[in-house]
């Protein structure tokens, strides 16, 4: 016998051949038993899956879509109360000054050239009197300081130099006299007050 021979009728002998050759047929097994499985599923399973992903998707949909218009409703509102906000911002300040104006409508119905009794100006001054007091309360409300620095140093960021005066009695850059009074809002400066400056004495 060649040495040829010995070797394939040893290789037909080998115990580990049959192991092989098993396994083989095992997996072959396995992969057909799962593909008759999976051909196997009823109809009605894979309909009502597909059924149950398509709600699925669909309740997603509808979610996005709430989202988005409460969203758009939202903006909308924003808009609508900066709208409102701009438009009504000084409703309050109006309802304020109204009855000061109402004050001086009849303060001028008094004496007016109508007026058949002679006027008393002590009530006129009274009424006028009264009316400023309400207006000062309605600035004090709102914030509104009154700038009036009679005797105090120049400040260039509150006051508005007029004109410089010579003065023996006061320091240089003194505020001498107000023309007009100045007034802040929340501590900014609305209006500056008009002032006379006073400066050293030419020697």
């Amino acid at each position: 016998m060649t040495a040829t021979q010995e070797n394939f009728k040893e290789s037909m002998n080998d115990p580990r051949k049959d192991t092989m050759g098993d396994s083989m047929a095992d997996t072959g097994a396995d992969q057909a038993a799962t593909a008759e499985d999976a051909g196997s599923l009823p109809y009605e399973e894979l309909q009502s899956a597909l059924q149950a992903a398509h709600t699925q998707v669909e309740e997603q949909r509808n979610q996005l879509l709430r989202t988005r218009a409460e969203m758009e409703n939202l903006r909308r509102r924003a808009e609508r109360d900066l709208e409102n906000a701009h438009k009504y911002s000084l409703e309050r300040f109006i309802n304020e000054i109204l009855p000061i104006k109402d004050s001086l409508e009849m303060g001028l119905q008094v004496v007016s050239e109508d007026a058949t009794e002679t006027v008393d100006m002590d009530k006129v001054r009274e009424g006028m009197d009264l009316t400023l007091k309400m207006m000062q309360a309605l600035l004090q409300k709102m914030a509104v300081r009154e700038i009036n620095p009679l005797g105090e140093k120049f400040n260039p960021d509150m006051h508005q130099a007029m004109m410089a005066q010579e003065a023996t009695d006061a320091e240089p850059n003194t505020v001498l006299a107000v023309y007009q009074k100045g007034y802040s809002l929340n501590d900014r400066v609305v209006r500056p007050a008009m002032v006379v400056v006073s400066k050293a004495p030419l020697s």
